[in-house]
């Protein structure tokens, strides 16, 4: 017999041997069981307590009629149930005075249950708001698993707060799915509007994030991107290309520059905070498929106890909720004009720019090609220098 049955079967035997026990389960509900036929006698039996139910006051022993009447009042909702399965019942019931404790485990079974089943409906939602190009429905099923899951920490008795797993969840549910077409499509896009529109950047880099991308070769050129406007150094092909292979995208083989020239000879006119919001939008329902993922892998450790669930599920929604901030960020406030990426002779740049054309200035000694304020601002080594012959 599953644990989990035993202990439903011994909380409705106690309920039938001893009503009284019924005031120490006030907190246990009846689609907290599993079977049907359990859920409508335990309704059935509360029924029956709250009208006052003449066994109630009957002095000497339990009437007959408080199990009769149970069963009948449960067959009116469920088929199946007898009154030889409610003598079944009591036999499975140890001691009656152990009732709290086997309504507890009938709990813990239910905090599992009601889990796993909210995270397979999170999953599902932001996998149809993927194919249907939304949020909207992640969002909202993120929102009624957060509330489930502090409904569930109040009945348990525990403080709803997010607490990393000691041994996270399987490596497999960390895994992302590989990027659809139309992903890869609008990341290149992007990629290719931030490398050749001037001051591109300033309409994404608050809020668009290199995890945001589905592809982690695209989330790497949007960080070298994001360098480069951070350091405020122009922004192009070719700035973009030396900063990759500064980082050693192009050592490793993450990225060769016939694929990067490939990405930005392919822009097409269009919005940075339109394909970037493409971009986002994907990466939210992403996110929230391997927040339901994980949570679910955790749901069905059976060694995992509920305060303990209930904590490391509120911790594995913790990244759907900073993609979803930021996503509200990048829908809540207009795109900002258009500037250019670095700054003009007149005005004064700030220190890390005058740090990065320092580093650029040819040693003492060589002759420079250019007047020192007309060098290049990207701080990738100095050239050398020709000697004299």
């Amino acid at each position: 017999m599953n644990p989990l049955m035993s202990a439903e079967q011994a909380v409705l035997g106690a309920a039938l041997l001893d009503p009284e026990q019924l005031t120490h389960l006030e907190w246990l509900a009846a689609d907290h069981f599993y079977r049907p036929v359990h859920q409508a006698l335990f309704a059935a039996l509360r029924k029956l307590r709250d009208d006052g139910h003449p066994a109630l006051s009957a002095a000497g022993p339990l009437p007959l009629s408080w199990v009769t009447d149970a069963v009948e009042e449960a067959g009116q909702h469920v088929r199946g149930l007898t009154a030889a399965y409610a003598h079944t019942l009591i036999q499975a019931c140890p001691r009656t005075e152990h009732a709290p404790v086997y309504g507890r485990m009938v709990l813990e079974g239910a905090i599992h249950r009601t889990v796993a089943q909210h995270a397979i409906r999170l999953h599902q939602a932001a996998r149809s708001d993927a194919v249907q190009g939304e949020v909207e429905g992640a969002v909202r099923t993120a929102d009624v698993l957060t509330g489930v899951l502090t409904d569930l920490a109040r009945r348990w008795g525990t403080d709803p707060r997010p607490v990393p797993p000691t041994a996270g969840p399987s490596a497999a549910t960390h895994i992302p799915p590989p990027a659809q077409s139309g992903q890869v499509a609008d990341e290149q896009f992007l990629l290719a509007v931030l490398a050749e529109q001037p001051g591109a950047m300033g309409e994404v880099v608050a809020w668009l994030r290199p995890g945001d991308f589905a592809d982690p070769t695209h989330g790497q050129l949007y960080r070298c991107l994001g360098a480069l406007h951070h350091r405020g150094e122009p922004i192009d092909r070719i700035t973009l290309l030396w900063e990759a292979q500064r980082r050693g995208l192009l050592a490793d083989g993450t990225v060769s520059s016939e694929q990067l020239t490939a990405i930005c000879e392919g822009m097409v006119p269009g919005s940075a905070d339109w394909f970037g919001q493409r971009v986002m939008r994907s990466s939210v329902t992403r996110t929230a498929a391997a927040s339901a993922r994980a949570i679910r892998t955790l749901a069905q450790d059976e060694a995992l106890g509920p305060g303990r669930l209930i904590n490391h599920a509120l911790h594995e929604l913790g990244p759907l909720d900073e993609v979803r901030a930021r996503w509200v960020a990048a829908n809540s406030s207009p795109p900002p004009k258009t500037t250019a990426s670095a700054p003009s002779a007149a005005e004064s740049p700030p220190d890390r720019v005058k740090a990065a054309r320092a580093r650029s200035t040819p040693r003492p000694g060589a002759a420079p090609s250019a007047p020192a304020s007309h060098l290049p601002t990207l701080s990738a080594g100095r050239p050398p220098s020709r000697g004299h012959p």
